[in-house]
């Protein structure tokens, strides 16, 4: 059976007692409790900078609440009889989080919003369940492994999104704006895919708001500064938005 380091410290605290009180057992909880706060705290502190909508509150109540329930299902049935099943309720959680970062996302326009974010609260009720199981190095290993990816790939996320960016055109309904897109696209050797058109209510007058998928045909030509130059100057449009993933 493979032991690891945190399974030996685990042991050793719960073998700890003070006058038959197993002051051992209380110390392993609160180190589980308080670095849970910690690493989902520092996930969700990322998130709330990033202004996304499930920010600081919500990692710490994920990650807390799947430690509180793994803590529960290890020293929570002390009189139960048999073996126990103690990954039961973890599976549970682990049911109920997808649910509740399925909420974290927003489709509009053929573009999705939302999926890092959902992803960071299933990986911190992921980092709570190993804080409540006394995995401690790999909750704090599997943190230090998001926060280099949320933070040290963004750049380069952003690099690559670039070079196929999500367009977002708003101009006057009566124009042919998506004719003129088109035909830009083509001189610029872009295709637009993933085009989604409708039409807007702004004060008084409507609009039409066009979003689409540049795709590059010529990966060694960079002229997306020119391409962008020329929807804001040339198509008519009132605003030219790239958005960011």
């Amino acid at each position: 059976m493979l032991i690891t380091i945190d399974q030996k410290i685990a042991e050793l605290l719960n073998s700890f007692y003070v006058d038959g009180w197993p002051v051992g057992n209380f110390i392993l909880v609160i180190i589980a409790l308080v670095l849970a706060l910690l690493l989902c705290g520092l996930i969700g502190v990322e998130r709330e900078v990033r202004g996304r909508s499930a920010g600081l509150r919500t990692h710490l109540l994920v990650g807390m609440g799947s430690c509180v329930v793994m803590i529960i299902s290890i020293y929570g049935f002390p009189n139960q009889s048999g073996n126990r099943d103690v990954a039961r309720l973890a599976a549970q959680v682990i049911s109920g989080v997808g649910f509740l970062g399925a909420g974290a996302i927003i489709y509009r326009n053929a573009e999705a919003k939302g999926l890092t974010t959902a992803g960071t609260i299933w990986l911190s009720m992921a980092i709570g369940l190993a804080c409540g199981s006394m995995n401690f190095i790999l909750a704090i290993l599997a943190t230090a492994i998001v926060m280099t990816v949320l933070l040290g790939l963004r750049r380069f996320e952003k690099w690559i999104a670039l070079r196929n960016p999500t367009m977002v055109i708003r101009g006057p309904s009566s124009s042919a704006l998506l004719s003129k897109i088109l035909e830009i696209c083509d001189k610029y050797d872009y295709t637009a895919s993933n085009l989604f058109s409708e039409k807007v209510q702004s004060g008084q007058e409507e609009q039409v708001e066009i979003t689409f998928r540049a795709m590059a045909r010529d990966r060694k030509q960079d002229r997306l500064e020119d391409f962008l130059k020329e929807l804001r100057d040339g198509s008519g449009a009132y605003s030219v938005q790239v958005m960011e993933h």
